[in-house]
């Protein structure tokens, strides 16, 4: 199969990229410049000049392809508006053709859960950062309906090869002598490991029905308090942590402080029984003590 993966030199859309071709498939990635056209030629990824700003560019790529894969969460100023007109071109690309379309949401669409366990059908209370998140969504899910083979993942934390927000910590570690984070620490966060996280898009491009949702999580709840220890353990610090109280932290980091406080239970049945989806048996502790955060 020749998968399109849009966002493919990002965190995900990477491994997504490296889980596709060890599978035997054949892999373009979109790229908005030379350099990222170099470096994935480098991952042995066919790079085409495409960008989610530019719309227009993504429909004859979409179009060549078997399948798409959108693995890319925008961060600018206007992104709500930039990802509404990228997901209504790639459906419109792939109207009546059958193809999947995988679209890359996330569980902070849920907000705060507390003692609940979400699962896919859970009512959505978004965090402000990814307010606009449940209307893309939408429509992801209305491409159902145009002959579109529409399906949505909702990863938890993503972490992994030293990389995503656990490296906040590292990098706090190494500035400041001691892990900081927002809030008192007792939140609990539904995290994954980004290869398993690719090894769900593989299965979900063959086995998912049309219009499937499904979270991403490996199980574990830790607090943000233990996964700061060991994160402060890894990066040679002793352990030693700081809490950022929430306020303090919102005038630095803005809407991105009140995600990092959310206090989050998931469960990924439906992944695990619908398409045999299985996580490491190895926790984020290991990879922030002893794996690959470790320095």
């Amino acid at each position: 199969m020749n998968v399109l993966v849009i966002g493919a030199t990002g965190y995900i859309g990477a491994a997504v990229c490296e889980a596709l071709r060890s599978a035997g498939h054949t892999v373009t990635g979109t790229a908005r410049s030379p350099e990222a056209a170099q470096r994935l030629r480098a991952a042995e990824v066919e790079p085409v000049t495409a960008d989610i700003t530019d719309p227009a560019s993504l429909k004859a790529p979409a179009q060549h392809a078997d399948a798409v894969i959108y693995a890319v969460q925008y961060n600018g100023a206007d992104g709500a508006a930039v990802e509404d007109a990228a997901l209504h071109a790639l459906v419109d690309a792939l109207a009546r053709s059958n193809k999947p379309l995988i679209f890359t949401s996330g569980v902070w669409i849920y907000g705060s859960t507390g003692d609940r366990i979400a699962d896919e059908r859970s009512a959505n209370c978004p965090t402000p950062l990814v307010a606009h998140r449940p209307a893309l969504e939408r429509i992801v899910l209305d491409g159902v309906a145009r002959g579109v083979h529409t399906v949505i993942i909702r990863p938890g934390d993503v972490y992994g090869h030293g990389r995503g927000i656990p490296a906040l910590w590292i990098q706090s570690a190494k500035q400041n002598g001691v892990v900081r984070y927002v809030g008192d620490g007792s939140s609990h966060w539904p995290v994954v490991h980004v290869e398993d996280l690719a090894q769900l898009y593989l299965l979900a491009l063959t086995k998912a029905e049309a219009g499937s949702v499904y979270n991403a999580g490996d199980g574990t709840a830790f607090t943000v308090r233990e996964m700061a220890e060991a994160a402060s353990e890894g990066a040679g610090t002793s352990g030693k942590t700081e809490a950022w109280p929430l306020e303090e932290a919102r005038k630095a980091l803005g809407a991105f402080a009140d995600a990092l406080v959310l206090d989050m239970r998931i469960t990924s049945r439906r992944a695990q029984q619908e398409l045999g989806w299985k996580t490491r048996p190895s926790t984020i502790l290991d990879d922030l003590r002893t794996g690959s955060y470790r320095h």
